[in-house]
């Protein structure tokens, strides 16, 4: 934290156009900061309290202005509640419903950790739920919380430790590993920890912009999260022929399987993901009577939740993934899908705003429906040995089957993470022993071709002698 000694005030500013029409104005070591008030001596007053701390030769903030008393102030004053909520209050307008949860959820492990020492409400799944739903979701702000979820935070009020004490090595290791468990005590997935690690660093982040901390306490913290198993397993991908025993076995399943069985070669063909696929509209295909067609693909439809989006809907429509928001994804797709595609859109028909994939109601298709559709395929098909191996477990796999197939097909990677949309970065960690298959199959083209050079060479050489 950079403190100085060279401040300097200038007059009061009136402002006839702003309903805080009274500005004070200082500048620390050069950066100028500045405070609104509605009545000249509101701002007269702020302004003598700032000069007398200067006059008094306390340093003063260089980022936040203040001096360094009420800096100190401020820390005590400001508890991890109080900062995390006010973190979700500046964050909400800006940030999708899915996101929301997931911030919510993050916070809601992490705050019951950062309270005094020996500290624990008698009653952890309240508290838990109370800061989930209420505490940390801007939307249920409109209405006051329960009378059980209302003694849950008065505690948690009373309890949270103040921002200044979050420095402490020891205090963060607790708040961190309380990330690894579930409110049931058993260990969180890694990627769950990574992910709210992720939210909690963000809160960190704003405490540092406002003045709490010189650097972000977590970045030089000694703590080590549990490892993401970020590659794909090969043993789970299905190869091209099990995948197409699985599609079959869909396409023959009653009710709802026919409808489904596009859609789920889509994921295959395309390497689309299941959002991508239930957002697909007939606008966007590109089907020949013959040959290779193309899919434009523009955005996915994602389950947020209605207590978590603004119109209270529970889907939202999202840009592609890590895209800006009108960005587009040409996919080629082969003839086996085009065929897929053209018989679902003769024998389905297409919903009122185009989409190709609906549930009975036209409505989006819940992941809950298409994965119970995907359980049954596989154990119609799969052998015990499969089912043991963890085959195609999730309908997510057929993407992961798709790129993998790519790959070893020879195509060239920036190829694969194009059609995946992904970057080429992230496709080398995850299909790591499918890239080494690649290069084997490359290694050996390019054998052929060296000896091919060798042999015409001999021959030229031969019939010079």
């Amino acid at each position: 934290m950079a403190m100085s000694y060279k401040v300097r005030f200038w007059e009061i500013r009136e402002r006839p156009d702003r309903r805080k029409g009274f500005e004070v104005r200082w500048t620390v070591s050069g950066r100028e900061k500045s405070e609104s008030f509605l009545t000249k001596g509101l701002a007269e007053s702020r302004r003598a309290k700032l000069m007398t701390a200067a006059r008094d030769g306390e340093p003063f903030d260089t980022r936040t202005g203040l001096p360094g008393s009420e800096l100190r102030a401020l820390k005590q004053r400001t508890t991890w509640y109080v900062l995390a909520r006010e973190y979700i209050e500046q964050r909400w307008d800006r940030t999708p419903g899915n996101t929301r949860r997931t911030l919510a959820d993050a916070l809601a492990t992490i705050t019951p950790a950062f309270v005094e020492p020996g500290s624990s409400y008698r009653a952890p799944r309240v508290l838990r739920r109370a800061l989930y739903s209420w505490a940390f979701n801007k939307n249920a702000w409109k209405a006051d919380p329960s009378e059980e979820w209302q003694a849950a935070l008065d505690w948690l009020q009373r309890h949270s430790l103040p921002v200044g004490e979050l420095d402490d090595p020891d205090v963060l290791r607790r708040g961190l590993d309380a990330l690894c468990r579930k409110v049931d005590g058993t260990a969180a997935a890694a990627k769950t920890v990574k992910r709210k690690k992720a939210a909690v660093n963000e809160v960190f982040g704003v405490a540092v912009e406002r003045g709490y901390f010189a650097q972000n306490p977590l970045s030089g913290l000694r703590w080590t999260a549990p490892e993401v198993a970020d590659e794909v397993d090969p043993d789970c991908v299905p190869n091209p022929t099990q995948v197409a025993r699985l599609l079959a076995a869909v396409r023959a399943l009653p009710g709802r399987g026919p409808h489904l069985y596009a859609f789920f070669g889509c994921m295959y063909y395309a390497a689309m993901r299941p959002a991508e696929v239930i957002h697909l509209q007939k606008s966007q295909c590109r089907l020949p009577t013959s040959g290779w067609g193309l899919l434009n693909l523009k955005g996915g439809v994602v389950t947020a939740g209605k207590e978590w989006t603004d119109d209270g809907a529970v889907h939202e429509i999202h840009s592609l993934k890590r895209r800006a928001a009108k960005a587009t994804r040409p996919v080629p797709i082969p003839p086996v899908l085009v065929r897929m595609l053209r018989e679902h859109i003769r024998n389905f028909g297409v919903a009122s705003d185009g989409r190709l994939f609906r549930n009975a109601e036209g409505n989006y298709i819940d992941a809950s429906a298409y994965g119970i559709t995907w359980g049954r395929a596989r154990e119609a098909v799969l052998t015990l040995d499969e089912h043991a191996l963890g085959l195609a477990k999730r309908p997510y796999d057929l993407r992961h089957a798709g790129i993998s197939f790519w790959l070893a097909s020879g195509v060239d990677p920036a190829e694969c993470a194009r059609r995946a949309g992904q970057s080429i970065q992230v496709l080398f960690r995850y299909y790591a022993k499918f890239l080494a298959e690649a290069r084997n199959h490359a290694n050996t083209l390019i054998e052929d071709s060296m000896r091919r050079w060798e042999e015409a060479t001999d021959d030229d050489g031969a019939e010079s002698t």
